[in-house]
């Protein structure tokens, strides 16, 4: 017999380095389940991809089991570590906070692509273009 569902609780954490303390106890907390199981499996999981965000979607069952799958780092992540730069522009339409090429947004979205909702590669440059400009990117070949 299946598992009964309760919930699913998606979590955006730094690899290798979560900790019961927020954001990952209160997310959890309420569903049951033993979260310093959760951190250390997390944690052995990403372990060599330290540094990056790894976005976690955890599936809780009713009898306080719970499995999760680990997701591509978000889009906005990957943009600002190939452009180089630290934080997004406040206001991208009145100002460029740097340049991010063509390659690197196919690079990007051929990571990405299993995670976005995109029927093909072209697809998928065309929302990390979109994002990149968002955040004050310019966009060049």
């Amino acid at each position: 017999m299946a598992k009964k569902l309760k919930a699913i609780v998606k979590l955006n954490l730094n690899a290798g380095k979560a900790n019961p303390a927020p954001p990952v106890g209160p997310a959890l907390a309420g569903h049951g389940i033993n979260i310093m199981a959760f951190v250390k499996e997390y944690n052995a999981r990403t372990q060599n991809r330290v540094g990056e965000i790894v976005p976690a979607e955890i599936t809780v069952y009713t009898d306080g089991s719970f499995t999760f799958i680990l997701k591509t780092p978000p889009a906005s992540y990957l943009i600002k570590r190939a452009a180089g730069i630290e934080t997004a522009s406040p206001l991208a339409s009145k100002g460029k906070v740097g340049k991010i090429t063509r390659a690197q947004i196919k690079e990007i979205a051929e990571t990405k692509f299993k995670d976005m909702n995109a029927v093909d590669i072209e697809g998928a440059m065309k929302q990390i273009e979109g994002t990149a400009h968002n955040m004050g990117l310019q966009v060049v070949d």
